[in-house]
C-alpha cells in the first residue's frame, strides 16, 4: 500500500493516477448507457456489435502514431491533450440520431481512449525513472476505481433521466479535477534514449512482453464476460451468485493493483508476473473443480493474479534498451488490447463447441504460457 499512500500525498503522482480513474468513468459511463442506444436507436444485436467495432478500430489506428506524437508533443502535455479528447468525444455517441453517425462517432472515441491509454501509462513510466518510485499498478488501481465510480453513477440513471447530460456531467467533472492537477505533470517530457539497430534479438523480449499482455488481458476478457454464466451452467450456483465470480475477481483485481508496487520493488519485474501467472493457475484449477464455493474463490485468486501483470508489462516495455518507452507501451497496449477483444470470442467459440469447461481449461493452459513465458524473460537479462 505504500505506493498508494505515496499517490495520495504528492500531487506529482496524484495528476497521472487521476488520469488512468477519468478514463474508466468516462468509458464506463458510456458502457452502462449501451442498452438505452441500441433502443433509442432501434438497431439490433448484430448492428450494435458492428458499431462498437469502429470503437476498437479507432483504438487500433491511433497506436500506431501515438508514440510519434507523444515523443514530438512531450509526454505530460500529451496525456492533457488526451483527458480533453476523451471528455469531449465520450459526448458524441450520446448525442447522434442516427446509426450511421453512432460509427464514426465511435470510432473518434476509440482513438481519444487509445492515445490517453497510452500517454497515461508511459507518463508513469517516466516519472518512475526520473524519481526511481514505483506506481504503476497503483495507478491501474486507480483505473478500477474510475470503474467502480462509473457504476454507482447508474444510480442517477432515474434522477437526471437524460444521457447525454449525464454523460456532460461527468466530462465536466473529470476536466475540472484534471484541470487542477495537470500542471504537476504537464511539462514531463521522455528522457532521450540510445536508440539501437533493429535486430530481432532486440525486439524478441518486446514480442514476448505482446504475447504475454495478449494472454492476459484476454483472460480478464473472458472471465468478465464469461465467469457469470460459468456459475449458472456448470456450478449450478443460485441466481444471487451469478455475479459474485466477478464480483470477486474485482475486488482482488482491485486490492492487487495497490498492492504490486511494493511487491514488485522486492522481488522484480519479471518475478511478479510469474508470480501472478502461478497465482491464477492455481485460480483456474479452483475455478476447474465446478464447486461453487472453490469456484467463486477461484475466480478471486485470478483476478489477484492478473492484477499485477498488465501494469507491470507495461513497466517493462517501458524499460527496454533501445526502444523508446512510448513505442514499447503502444506495442504492449495493441496486442493487449487485442486479446481483450478477441479472448472473450475464442472462449465463445469453445464454449458453444465443446462447453464453457473446456474454455476456462484453456485459460489455464493461457497462464502455464505466461509462467513459462517469465522465465525465457528472466534468462535473457533484457529488462
Amino acid at each position: 500500500m505504500k505506493s498508494l499512500q505515496l499517490i495520495l500525498a504528492n500531487p506529482r503522482y496524484l495528476g497521472p493516477a487521476l488520469v488512468f480513474a477519468s478514463l474508466n468513468v468516462l468509458f464506463g459511463t458510456w458502457a452502462i448507457y449501451i442498452p438505452l442506444v441500441k433502443e433509442n436507436l432501434q438497431i439490433d444485436n448484430a448492428s450494435l456489435g458492428f458499431a462498437i467495432f469502429f470503437l476498437a478500430l479507432g483504438t487500433f489506428t491511433i497506436f500506431p502514431i501515438a508514440s510519434k506524437i507523444i515523443n514530438k508533443v512531450g509526454v505530460g502535455r500529451s496525456t492533457w491533450m488526451g483527458v480533453i479528447s476523451i471528455c469531449i468525444t465520450a459526448l458524441l455517441p450520446l448525442l447522434v440520431d442516427s446509426y450511421y453517425a453512432l460509427m464514426p462517432c465511435l470510432f473518434l472515441f476509440g482513438a481519444a481512449n487509445g492515445f490517453t491509454d497510452i500517454s497515461m501509462n508511459t507518463l508513469v513510466t517516466e516519472i518512475e525513472k526520473e524519481d526511481h518510485k514505483k506506481f504503476m499498478s497503483a495507478a491501474h488501481g486507480f483505473f478500477s476505481l474510475g470503474g467502480v465510480l462509473a457504476g454507482l453513477g447508474s444510480f442517477l440513471i432515474p434522477v437526471i433521466n437524460n444521457p447525454a447530460l449525464h454523460m456532460g456531467l461527468a466530462a465536466t467533472f473529470v476536466i475540472v479535477i484534471n484541470y487542477i492537477f495537470h500542471k504537476n505533470y504537464r511539462s514531463i517530457k521522455a528522457a532521450p534514449i540510445e536508440k539501437k539497430p533493429f535486430s530481432f534479438r532486440n525486439f524478441q523480449p518486446l514480442l514476448i512482453l505482446g504475447l504475454v499482455s495478449f494472454i492476459i488481458m484476454g483472460s480478464e476478457g473472458g472471465v468478465i464476460d464469461w465467469s457469470g454464466l460459468y456459475l449458472k451452467e456448470v456450478s449450478m450456483a443460485p441466481e444471487q451468485l451469478w455475479g459474485a465470480g466477478f464480483l470477486g475477481f474485482s475486488i482482488t483485481m482491485t486490492l492487487g493493483r495497490f498492492l504490486g508496487d511494493g511487491i514488485s520493488l522486492r522481488i522484480g519485474s519479471v518475478r511478479i508476473v510469474g508470480l501472478g501467472a502461478l497465482l491464477a493457475i492455481v485460480g483456474y484449477v479452483l475455478v476447474l473443480t465446478t464447486s461453487m464455493n472453490l469456484a467463486i474463490l477461484g475466480f478471486g485468486m485470478v483476478g489477484l493474479g492478473l492484477s499485477v501483470i498488465i501494469p507491470e508489462l507495461f513497466r517493462i516495455g517501458g524499460n527496454i534498451n533501445g526502444v523508446e518507452s512510448s513505442q514499447g507501451i503502444s506495442f504492449i497496449a495493441g496486442t493487449g488490447y487485442l486479446g481483450f477483444l478477441s479472448g472473450p470470442v475464442v472462449l465463445g467459440f469453445l464454449a458453444e463447441s465443446a462447453s464453457l469447461k473446456l474454455s476456462f481449461a484453456t485459460l489455464l493452459g493461457c497462464a502455464i504460457v505466461v509462467l513459462g513465458a517469465t522465465f525465457v524473460l528472466g534468462r535473457k537479462k533484457a529488462l
